[in-house]
C-alpha cells in the first residue's frame, strides 16, 4: 500500500486549467481517469487527509504510485479525451456500467422503415446513426427540442405511434408542428426518410446547406409579404444557429492525424503528440530533450518524427503501419526537406503521407491545445528540477566548483538593463537564495546618468546600477544611512558630483516605493526613529550580469572604485550561453547539462523579464504625461479640476490667474503657481529680461 504524500505533486505544479488526468500503479498500468475544470483544485483533492475520502477513494489513491494529466481547452474536450481514455485503458476504478452507458448518443434508426430519433446508449446497433457522445441525456434532448423546428422526424415510441396510426390522430408533437406525423399520413414514408436523411446531413457537420436554404426561404417569404412565415423561418433559422455554437464539430468522424507542438527554451524542449483516429484523441506522448545540438526548429522537428516514426518502422510488433501512421501529420514547423520526409513516411504506411502546419479551423484550435501542453510540460519539468533540493545542491555546487569560489553561492544577483533606444532606461537586480528566488529583495534603479539624461549605452547603465547597489551595501550595515540620505540630498553620481540618481524601488506585486530625492526609503513605524530599512545590508557570493565581456569588465570596475574584493562576478553571454569571467581572454563554457547553468540561465531570464516589465511600464506613463505633472503640488484631483473647467491646457495657458483662481481647490496662490509653469518659454525669458 502506497503512501500518496510520496507522489502527490506540489500545488504550484498542478495548472489551474481544465484537463484530464490519470492515477497509475507501480507497473505503469492506468487505474483510474477523471476529468476537471480546474486541475489544481480537483487534484488536491485526492491528497487530503486519508480518513476523510470515500473508501473507494482511499482504495485508489494507495494502489497508485503516480498521477499525471494533460490540458485541454474546454470542459468540453475534457469529457472527450476522458472518455477516449476510459475505452483505451479499462481503468479498474473507474465506474463502468455493465452495459456501457456511461455516456448517451444521439440516435436515428435509419434502420426502420420510420426512422426515429432518440437518445441511445449501450452497444451500437446495425442500421443506427450515432452523433457523440454527449455529457448529459439532457443536452441531447435540447438539441433535439431545436433541430425538430426544422426537421420534425419522428420521436415518439413505438407503442405511440401504433396507437396514433391506429386512432388517426397524432400525439402533441404533431399538433404543436414538432413532428410531420407520418402515422396519419401528412408526409409519406419516403419524403420522412429524406426529411431523416437531412437532420443526420446537419448533425454530421454539414450545417452550411441547411441555414442557406432557411435564409433563402425566408428572404421570399418577406418578398411575398408572407410576414407569418417569414417569421417562422427567422425563428428555425435561430434554433438551427443554436445548435451549431453548441455542438461544434472539432475533427470529423473520418480523420486520422498526429498533431505536434513544441515549448522550447535555449537548453531545452518539451514536445507533445496528440494521436487523433477517428475524430477523437486516442493517445498522447510528451517528451522533453536537452537541446545538446544547436538545431533550428524545423531541424528539431525532423529529429522528432524521425524518432516517432522510425521506431514503427523498425518493430516488427508494432501495430499496422497504416494506423501507426496517418495520412497527415501537423507539425509547428515544416522541415526544409518536408518532401522527403513525406516520401520516407508514406513507404512506412503504404499510401500517401502529408507533414503539414494547421493554418486556420479545428485543426488549428487542436494544434494550440497541444501546444499549450508543451508548454505545461516544459513548465513542470522546470518546476521540479528547480524545486528539487538535490538539484539546487548541484547548481550551487557545479558554480562553485566551475568558478573556482571558497564557498557555495548561497545568495546570487543577477542584473539586466532594459531601454528602448536609449530612453526610459532601468536597471534590474533579482536575487536567488539557496536556488530559489527570493521575490521579496528584488530592486528596480531608474538610470540617469552623470548628467541626468541616461547613460551613454549599456555598459555605463550597467557601472551606474552596480555602483548604487553597492553604496547602499557599504552604508548599510552599521544601520545608518549616508550623511546626503540624511540631509535629504540625492547621493553622489559616479563622477563624484551630486546628481539625481534615486533608486526606483519596486516590489514584485508592483506597488511603487519610490524617494523623490535619495534611495532611502523609511517604513512608516521607522520614520520617526529616523532608523532606515535595510534593504541592501547583505552581500551576495556572486553577481551575474547579463551580457558578455564588455558589461563584465564595466561591473567589475564599479565594484573596484568601491573597494569590494569578496564578491564574485560572471557574465552569461545570451548567444552560445557562455560565462565571463572578469579578466578572461575566452569565456568559460560549462557542460549543456549542467545544473549549474542551468541555475545561470533562470536567474538571466527572471532579470530580463523584471527590467523589461518596468520599463514598460515606465515607457506607458511616459507617453501619457501632460504638461500639468510639471507644475509643483498640483496633484491629479485638481488637474482633472482644471481640465473640466477649461477644457484643455492651451485653455488653461491662456486664461489669467484670477479665472484660474476660481476653480474649486486651486486658490490663489496655486493659481500662480499654475500660471507661471505653464507660461511660455518666450514669456519667461522676458520677465527674467525685466527684472
Amino acid at each position: 500500500m502506497a503512501d500518496p504524500s510520496t507522489y502527490r505533486p506540489k500545488p504550484g505544479e498542478i495548472p489551474e486549467s481544465p484537463g484530464v488526468y490519470r492515477f497509475r500503479d507501480p507497473h505503469g498500468r492506468v487505474i483510474y481517469v477523471g476529468k476537471a475544470i480546474n486541475l489544481r483544485s480537483r487534484l488536491s483533492s485526492y491528497f487530503q487527509n486519508i480518513t476523510a475520502l470515500h473508501p473507494r477513494t482511499q482504495q485508489m489513491v494507495t494502489t497508485a504510485s503516480s498521477v499525471e494529466w494533460t490540458v485541454v481547452a474546454t470542459e468540453v474536450e475534457s469529457l472527450a479525451l476522458e472518455y477516449s481514455w476510459i475505452k483505451e485503458y479499462d481503468p479498474r476504478f473507474n465506474v463502468k456500467y455493465r452495459d456501457d452507458k456511461s455516456y448517451p448518443y444521439l440516435a436515428v434508426t435509419m434502420g426502420e422503415e420510420v426512422p426515429r430519433v432518440q437518445v441511445m446508449r449501450g452497444a451500437k446497433r446495425k442500421g443506427t446513426r450515432y452523433f457523440g457522445p454527449y455529457s448529459h441525456a439532457w443536452a441531447i434532448r435540447e438539441t433535439v427540442d431545436l433541430l425538430l423546428r426544422v426537421f420534425p422526424i419522428r420521436s415518439c415510441s413505438p407503442g405511440v405511434y401504433k396507437r396514433a396510426a391506429q386512432s388517426g390522430r397524432p400525439c402533441l408533437l404533431g399538433y404543436i408542428d414538432k413532428c410531420a406525423a407520418p402515422c396519419v399520413g401528412r408526409i409519406s414514408v419516403e419524403d420522412h426518410r429524406d426529411l431523416a436523411d437531412d437532420f443526420c446531413d446537419f448533425m454530421a457537420g454539414n450545417t452550411g446547406s441547411a441555414v442557406s436554404r432557411l435564409e433563402a426561404q425566408m428572404k421570399a417569404a418577406a418578398g411575398e409579404l408572407d410576414f407569418e412565415r417569414a417569421a417562422r423561418l427567422r425563428d428555425d433559422l435561430g434554433a438551427l444557429r443554436k445548435v451549431v455554437e453548441k455542438n461544434a464539430v472539432v475533427l470529423g468522424d473520418d480523420t486520422d492525424v498526429d498533431v505536434f507542438a513544441m515549448a522550447s527554451d535555449d537548453l531545452e524542449a518539451s514536445v507533445q503528440v496528440f494521436h487523433v483516429r477517428g475524430g477523437r484523441v486516442r493517445g498522447q506522448r510528451g517528451w522533453v530533450t536537452e537541446r545538446v545540438e544547436d538545431l533550428r526548429p524545423g531541424e528539431l522537428v525532423e529529429r522528432l518524427l524521425e524518432q516517432v516514426y522510425g521506431d514503427i518502422a523498425a518493430s516488427p510488433d508494432a501495430e499496422s503501419s497504416e494506423r501507426a501512421v496517418p495520412r497527415e501529420i501537423i507539425v509547428p514547423t515544416v522541415p526544409d526537406n518536408v518532401a522527403q520526409i513525406e516520401l520516407w513516411l508514406s513507404e512506412i504506411r503504404g499510401a500517401k503521407v502529408r507533414v503539414r502546419m494547421a493554418q486556420r479551423g479545428d485543426k488549428r484550435a487542436l494544434a494550440e491545445t497541444v501546444e499549450s501542453n508543451a508548454k505545461a510540460a516544459l513548465a513542470l519539468h522546470k518546476t521540479r528540477r528547480a524545486g528539487d533540493l538535490t538539484a539546487r545542491s548541484h547548481a550551487l555546487a557545479d558554480l562553485q566548483e566551475h568558478l573556482g569560489l571558497s564557498e557555495s553561492p548561497l545568495r546570487i544577483e543577477c542584473y539586466d538593463i532594459s531601454h528602448t533606444q536609449g530612453t526610459e532606461q532601468v536597471g534590474s537586480m533579482v536575487v536567488f537564495e539557496d536556488g530559489l528566488p527570493r521575490k521579496s529583495e528584488y530592486r528596480h534603479f531608474v538610470v540617469r546618468g552623470p548628467d541626468g539624461t541616461g547613460a551613454r549605452d549599456d555598459t555605463e547603465a550597467m557601472n551606474e546600477v552596480l555602483t548604487r547597489r553597492f553604496r547602499r551595501y557599504l552604508a548599510e550595515p552599521a544601520g545608518s544611512p549616508t550623511q546626503e540620505e540624511v540631509d535629504g540630498g540625492a547621493p553622489l553620481g559616479l563622477d563624484g558630483a551630486a546628481a539625481s540618481v534615486a533608486v526606483d524601488e519596486t516590489t514584485v506585486d508592483g506597488a511603487a516605493r519610490v524617494t523623490p530625492s535619495g534611495p532611502l526609503d523609511l517604513s512608516p513605524g521607522e520614520a520617526g526613529a529616523g532608523a532606515p530599512k535595510k534593504r541592501f545590508a547583505y552581500p551576495p557570493n556572486l553577481v551575474v550580469v547579463d551580457g558578455g565581456a564588455p558589461q563584465v569588465a564595466a561591473a567589475q570596475s564599479a565594484l573596484d572604485a568601491l573597494g569590494i574584493v569578496d564578491v564574485a562576478l560572471v557574465g552569461l553571454a545570451k548567444r552560445l550561453e557562455e560565462v565571463w569571467v572578469p579578466g578572461e581572454e575566452f569565456p568559460l563554457v560549462l557542460p549543456r547539462t549542467s545544473d549549474g547553468l542551468f541555475l545561470l540561465q533562470r536567474l538571466r531570464d527572471e532579470a530580463h523579464r523584471f527590467a523589461i516589465t518596468h520599463h514598460r511600464k515606465r515607457r506607458a506613463k511616459g507617453m501619457t504625461r501632460s504638461a500639468l505633472d510639471s507644475v509643483p503640488g498640483l496633484g491629479p484631483t485638481r488637474q482633472s479640476a482644471l481640465l473640466k473647467a477649461f477644457g484643455s491646457v492651451r485653455a488653461i495657458r491662456a486664461a489669467s490667474v484670477a479665472e484660474i483662481g476660481q476653480v474649486p481647490g486651486i486658490g490663489p496662490k496655486m493659481a500662480a503657481t499654475i500660471a507661471e509653469a505653464l507660461a511660455p518659454e518666450a514669456d519667461r525669458r522676458a520677465d527674467v529680461a525685466r527684472t
